[in-house]
């Protein structure tokens, strides 16, 4: 992660900002060059509501590898429709059956095999998406208390390119429940079944003793899959 953006002066510490403030504050710095991204993963619904509180058309970036649980599509379905969300959804230029055909399961070739994975299912995507909605910041809801990887991560800051806003980097788990309880949202389905984080079902197991969050994710050979880590590529958009 890069340090934060220099803010414009007339601009308040958005450090001690609440959560709808920061958002207020990104749709009206970056206007139509600011996007939202989802995973509809276990707590999903907390910055879908917040952001499309404030901006109901956001486009709402969705990156769909082809290996999603079945619950994380009917809970996307129904999110979409309950909160009427501007979906913008990407998938990889390779199907999942071509890249298993030409470079098997690389999800079990370890952390190289994994960084190939990811940038063809979650990166690439994510970059043409980007360049194609001309984005120039992005809403996203990396938490502090999610992992060691991101427990520095700043309300705003540059990745590469582009500036990205964290409006909940500072929530705890706590605070995110008395959230989804106020609104009546839900939590994705496999959260009742003890997953705390959920991605592709090959790569996603769920929090059993002994384990900290970050380790159901990669068989806790990595935590990030590579949205949120600054390139190396000079010619990344993110």
């Amino acid at each position: 992660m890069s340090n934060s953006v220099s803010l414009p002066t007339s601009v308040p510490d958005l450090e001690k900002a609440s959560a709808e403030e920061r958002v207020q504050w990104a749709v009206e710095q970056f206007g139509d060059g600011l996007v939202l991204t989802t995973s509809f993963g276990i707590q999903a619904a907390v910055m879908l509501h917040l952001v499309t509180r404030v901006a109901p058309k956001i486009p709402v970036i969705f990156i769909d590898t082809g290996y999603l649980f079945p619950e994380t599509y009917r809970f996307a379905r129904d999110l979409t429709q309950k909160l009427g969300l501007n979906i913008k959804k990407y998938v990889p230029a390779s199907t999942a059956a071509e890249q298993e055909a030409l470079f098997g399961k690389e999800w079990e070739q370890g952390v190289d095999g994994l960084k190939r994975y990811n940038f063809i299912n979650k990166v690439e995507p994510m970059d043409r998406a980007i360049r194609e909605l001309g984005a120039t910041a992005w809403l996203a809801g990396l938490r502090r208390s999610q992992s060691s990887t991101r427990e520095t991560v700043k309300v705003v800051q540059q990745q590469n390119k582009i500036t990205k806003i964290h409006p909940i980097a500072d929530w705890d788990n706590r605070q995110v429940h008395q959230y989804l309880t106020k609104y009546d949202l839900p939590y994705h389905p496999l959260w009742d079944e003890g997953y705390v984080s959920v991605g592709d079902w090959h790569s996603t197991t769920k929090l059993l003793d002994g384990m900290k969050e970050e380790d159901t994710r990669f068989g806790g050979q990595k935590r990030e899959c590579g949205l949120h880590e600054v390139s190396g590529r000079t010619d990344f958009s993110i």
